[in-house]
């Protein structure tokens, strides 16, 4: 992007006596995705974009105007002026750092070194590798990109970024002729083709046909209060969708969250330490810098069960009067939001024996099958992918259509006993029309008292 920097810096010299902020974002990227369905390569698309999208703030509003024809980069810039000023409002940002940084990502074996054919080599052993016997249908989908950014803003920042990011998502059914179950796993990483070719396909594509085929023998789960050990997976989607939204600036500023006043408040058990950290390399929702040019680092959430800080943006951390945490994240051709990273609960030093040995009758949780949360209500409600019976501190019947369900803040003061592993699972988080690549994760977690629903 080292080509636009003298334009995007002539253009905010121009428009910064009109206005009292201006920011330009500008990128380009090459991408490529394929879907395979039972073997069959259902689609392939290929494609390279670029894009440029300039931010005003004047008089406490925003104009925001976004092309992909750089010619045009004045002219939006103007559109941008008049948008504003046609607007009252309240907006100012809280301090920032001036940053003047370029950042690379980790990078091996480059998407653009690897041929359509030998991505689609890999999805076929993963199809092969997930082809067991009951099971009927598997939908593979693969995407990779390549992203060049420039973020350059009136105060004098100015970042380069050259990010690589790849996922890989299989879904397995099976039916034994009277029910169907599923299977699903992903992988990938902030990296390159590596984080495909470092793993075990076989291995992860088989893993995923078996829960599908393990699920068809599985009982009905049984409903009411139980000790639950949540896996990684279900921990990790507790912790983003019960306390990551609700931890969000904007969340909190629409009253919309069950924390709003709650801060330096106990809010769960001594033992709870919760983080949100974009900077952490090996997670899905890694990046250097937000969209606003602030540096990621680690943030804690949670302390000993404390409520001890927020998700912000600059405009969200300025009403609440706090600093950004570098959780501004959106597409080039959208407004900035509030946005979780890699979210994870901390681990502890419990083996998963010692989790379970003094469990008489409990429920082992594993995996998602989504759910849904009300933040502002403070309750949710998730999905399990499969379950087991845990029965005098010993694993057995295995379990299908298990829900947990709760009250956020009850929930999370009967965690009471943590695992010593840590997985981080890979996906993506949909919030305002909005979709952003995220982490989420932590151990195995031990919960009293929750709230378990079946269905037969």
């Amino acid at each position: 992007m080292e080509e636009y920097i003298d334009l995007c810096e002539k253009v905010i010299e121009k428009t910064i006596p009109k206005v009292d902020y201006v920011d330009i974002r500008a990128g380009k990227s090459n991408n490529s995705s394929i879907i395979m369905k039972d073997g069959s390569v259902d689609e392939v698309n290929t494609g390279n974009t670029l894009g440029f999208r300039i931010r005003v703030l004047n008089n406490g509003a925003w104009g925001f105007a976004y092309t992909n024809d750089y010619t045009k980069l004045e002219e939006i810039a103007e559109t941008s002026i008049t948008l504003a000023n046609s607007l009252k409002g309240d907006i100012e940002l809280a301090p920032s750092e001036i940053i003047k940084d370029k950042v690379v990502s980790d990078v091996k074996i480059p998407f653009s070194d690897v041929s359509i054919e030998e991505k689609k080599d890999i999805m076929e052993e993963a199809n092969k590798a997930a082809s067991l016997d009951k099971v009927n249908s598997i939908t593979i989908s693969y995407s990779d990109s390549e992203n060049k950014g420039l973020f350059i803003n009136s105060e004098g920042s100015l970042i380069q970024t050259d990010e690589s990011r790849v996922g890989m998502f299989l879904n397995a059914a099976a039916t034994n002729g009277e029910v169907i179950q599923f299977g699903h796993g992903s992988i990938g990483g902030v990296k390159g083709f590596e984080a495909i070719t470092d793993v075990d396909i076989e291995e992860f594509a088989r893993n995923i046909a078996q829960k599908a085929i393990r699920l068809l023998d599985a009982q009905p789960a049984p409903s009411g209060k139980f000790p639950i050990i949540a896996d990684n997976e279900l921990t990790g989607v507790f912790i983003h969708e019960a306390l990551g939204h609700a931890v969000e600036g904007d969340l909190i500023l629409q009253n919309d969250s069950i924390l709003k006043g709650k801060m330096n408040t106990k809010i769960a058990s001594d033992i709870v330490n919760i983080y949100d950290d974009a900077s952490l390399k090996d997670g899905f929702g890694h990046y250097a810098y937000d969209v606003e040019g602030v540096k990621t680092k680690k943030n804690q959430l949670v302390k000993n069960g404390e409520l001890v800080s927020l998700l912000n943006s600059r405009e969200t951390a300025s009403k609440l009067g706090m600093k950004s945490s570098g959780n501004a994240r959106s597409p080039l051709s959208d407004q900035p939001i509030v946005r979780m990273s890699n979210t994870y609960l901390e681990p502890g030093d419990m083996s998963f024996d010692e989790l379970i040995e003094d469990i008489k009758d409990g429920i082992y949780l594993k995996g998602s099958r989504g759910g849904q949360v009300d933040t502002g209500k403070g309750i949710f409600q998730f999905n399990a992918a499969e379950g087991f019976i845990i029965k005098n501190g010993e694993v057995t019947t295995p379990l299908r259509d298990v829900s947990l369900s709760g009250n956020i803040l009850e929930t999370l003061k009967h965690v009471d006993a943590i695992g010593s592993d840590f997985k981080l699972s890979v996906g993506f988080c949909g919030k305002d029309g909005q979709t952003a690549p995220v982490g989420d994760g932590g151990p195995h977690t031990r919960i009293l008292d929750a709230l378990v629903g079946g269905s037969s």
